[in-house]
């Protein structure tokens, strides 16, 4: 039995926790047993899941303290229970990709990414609210309600805050401790872009590291799973047990997975760290400004040189990424249309095609509607070169100026987003503005390179601010290398006071 109180564990994070399970300092049902009771506290106030499994939970923790008991060896996240992305589907729990069209849809199957957590020895606390479809950047398009962050602004007003998106529910429910870690997608930013908002970090691996088999499709040349946690070491180990190559994806890489934990070194000596010139923009935030001048100082103590790099493209890639995605997503949501599974709209004397209509008119949230629309429209005839394509060759170009700069540098550092969090309801009548949150963020994406978001300091605010680093393909290593060199000089700390 432990001596720790429950809200002493649920301060500790992955690495902490399977090591106190494995060493016997407390069993893996009392860590479940604290993160249970958070969820069911916080959820009124910051509404973070969508569905709490707490019998799931202790169900996986009890298999580890038997594992435990007779001697046999433990997995890599033994003992620790996670949230799960209201995306990835789950057997026998609601999946619902926080969209009416999927409410009450129960998967006969597991995701290829949430089936390796489970063997690795995690456990589920629930499934974690989002952006309806992961179309958004402050989770607030979810049919379930925005999820509110656990931060508030140090000005002693109470606005409610987004705690980022299309992954807010895992940032907002690591932050105030409802879960040591979480699954995140990121398709042009969704995993990066809360870790920053909310302080804690997060990582989108190569495109194709984690298998997207199991996983609701938003645009499928970009989605990419990947895990959100406190620091650098606990996504370390959660990518691990996350990646790998599966047949059932056929955009999976054929690779062995790193030793991604036992690799890490927070020595930079000899490595190159290039500085986007184009991602200084007019009438940047002064605060985010500053945090990656720290940063690059940060970089430098660790033993990198800095290099001035430039990626000329990066003006073009939101436009791109703005026909890519919703041309891929009205794609792919074309398959909810009442006939086979979900939600069916079916008014009276209705035909097929009244059906679809009624179907899809009731089931979409009206940024899902806007992101078909747009979709539909570039892929149609007439369009479809004019826009489309043009947006591909974009795409090619800018995958080109990373390979370029890349030749004089190992990674690259950026801001992860161009302000800290804002309020909810702030950006919702400008859709524009809303999509310049993935400003800094969508070049990695559609280069499908690796990129992490490590917490940097504090605003003037006292919200948190991330720096992102952007490293080559196949290159986790040296991203999350370089995450740790900054983690351990930012020294941050910094945590929500406690309202909820």
């Amino acid at each position: 039995m432990t001596d720790l109180n429950s809200s002493g564990l649920t301060d500790l994070g992955v690495a902490a926790i399977r090591s106190g399970v494995a060493s016997g300092d407390f069993t893996a049902v009392e860590v479940a047993e604290a993160f249970n009771a958070n969820v069911a506290a916080a959820q009124d106030a910051l509404n973070a899941f969508i569905v709490a499994t707490p019998d799931r939970a202790i169900e996986a923790a009890q298999a580890v303290d038997a594992k435990r008991a007779k001697g046999e060896a433990l997995g890599k996240m033994a003992g620790v229970p996670i949230g799960m992305k209201d995306l990835f589907a789950t057997v026998g729990v609601q999946t619902t990709a926080a969209s009416h069209i999927l409410e009450g849809f129960t998967p006969q199957y597991e995701s290829t990414v949430s089936a390796k957590l489970w063997d690795a020895g995690a456990g589920m606390l629930g499934k974690l609210n989002l952006d309806q479809f992961a179309m958004g950047s402050s989770n607030e398009t979810s049919y379930f309600g925005n999820v509110v962050s656990p931060w508030r602004r140090n000005d002693g007003g109470n606005a409610p805050l987004a705690p980022g998106g299309s992954s807010g529910g895992s940032s907002a429910a690591i932050a105030a401790r409802l879960c040591p870690a979480a699954t995140g997608t990121d398709t042009g930013g969704s995993i990066r872009q809360p870790a920053a908002f909310t302080g804690i970090t997060g990582i989108k691996p190569t495109y194709g590291r984690c298998s997207r088999w199991g996983v609701v499709a938003f645009a499928s040349s970009l989605d990419q799973a990947g895990p959100m946690a406190r620091d650098v070491t606990d996504c370390a180990i959660m990518l691990e047990a996350m990646a790998g190559f599966d047949p059932k994806d056929s955009t999976s890489l054929n690779l062995p997975v790193p030793e991604w934990e036992k690799g890490l070194n927070a020595d930079l000596s000899g490595k190159g760290v290039g500085i986007p010139r184009e991602y200084r923009m007019d009438g940047m935030d002064a605060d985010v400004a500053k945090s990656w001048d720290d940063g690059i100082a940060w970089l430098k103590d660790a033993g990198a040189t800095i290099v001035d790099v430039s990626l000329p493209h990066t003006k073009y890639a939101l436009p791109a990424y703005y026909i890519i995605a919703p041309a891929e997503a009205s794609s792919n949501l074309a398959r909810y249309d009442g006939v086979r599974y979900g939600l069916r709209d079916l008014p009276d004397g209705s035909n097929l095609q009244d059906m679809y209509a009624a179907t899809r008119a009731a089931g979409f949230g009206a940024e899902v509607r806007r992101r078909i629309l747009i979709g539909t429209y570039v892929l149609s005839a007439g369009f479809y070169d004019a826009y489309y394509t043009q947006a591909q060759k974009v795409r090619t170009l800018i995958a080109r100026d990373f390979a370029q700069a890349f030749e004089q540098c190992d990674v690259i550092l950026a801001p992860t987003a161009p302000s800290a969090a804002f309020a909810l309801g702030e950006n919702t009548e400008d859709p524009l503005k809303m999509y310049l949150n993935d400003v800094f963020a969508v070049p990695a994406s559609l280069a499908g390179l690796p990129a992490m978001s490590v917490p940097a300091g504090l605003n003037r605010e006292g919200l948190p601010l991330g720096l992102q680093i952007i490293g080559k393909a196949f290159d986790e290593q040296g991203v999350l290398n370089a995450g740790l060199a900054i983690e351990q000089r930012a020294n941050f700390t910094a945590r929500p006071g406690k309202w909820w």
